[in-house]
């Protein structure tokens, strides 16, 4: 009988099944099961052995062919929500630091998390939800993912970094292109933001961020 049952599992959810269904590069396990597909672990296990599929975390899949269309933001987005880019990935999207990131930082509302996958390090840092706004809807070819605006790019910074910025020596060593930053930042958002965050102790740098 479990002969059987198997049998009539692998005839009706072949790997070209999955491709037909699902149209986006990449998928969770979650939306398998909302779409009606009794697909089992073995089976994706299996197409991940076979190379036909990347695991980018327990139950994040993506077809392996399609990945090369993937932005890092998407998967960033996708692998853990709610989420949102910012910190040095949104610091060097918008040209405020001149340093490359090798690491794709986002912000949180649910507890630290890092995934490494073939695409790299996704980090994840907690910011409270009181604090969770100020990012913007970027749309891709396969989806979209949030991106914090440059002003809530620097505020968060600043926030979940200020136990390291003690010193005037601490925060130059973070190397803030001062030039871009006042021809992007819109002062009067930028004065309103830090103001929500009510954090006396960020006032001090972020004044120098305007200089």
């Amino acid at each position: 009988m479990t002969f059987h049952k198997l049998i009539i599992i692998n005839k009706f959810m072949k790997y070209t099944d999955l491709e037909i269904a699902v149209r986006q590069p990449i998928f969770s396990r979650q939306e398998l099961s909302l779409l009606g597909f009794n697909i089992y672990d073995y089976q994706l296990s299996l197409w991940v052995k076979k190379g036909l599929l990347l695991r980018f975390k327990n139950g994040i899949y993506a077809f392996t062919r399609k990945i090369k269309n993937l932005k890092c933001e998407e998967i960033a987005y996708f692998i853990y929500q709610p989420s949102y880019i910012s910190l040095e990935s949104a610091l060097s999207y918008y040209n405020f630091i001149p340093e490359m990131v090798y690491s794709q930082t986002s912000v949180t509302a649910k507890i630290n998390r890092t995934f490494d996958n073939i695409f790299g390090r996704f980090i994840y840092r907690h910011i409270k939800k009181e604090l969770f706004w100020g990012y913007q809807v970027i749309s891709t070819e396969h989806g979209q993912f949030l991106m914090a605006e440059p002003e809530k790019a620097i505020l968060d910074y600043l926030y979940l970094n200020i136990t390291n910025i003690k010193t005037s020596d601490d925060f130059k060593a973070i190397r803030l292109n001062h030039e871009q930053i006042g021809q992007t930042l819109n002062k009067s958002k930028f004065t309103q933001y830090l103001n929500a965050f009510n954090m006396p102790r960020m006032k001090k740098w972020t004044l120098l961020c305007l200089q």
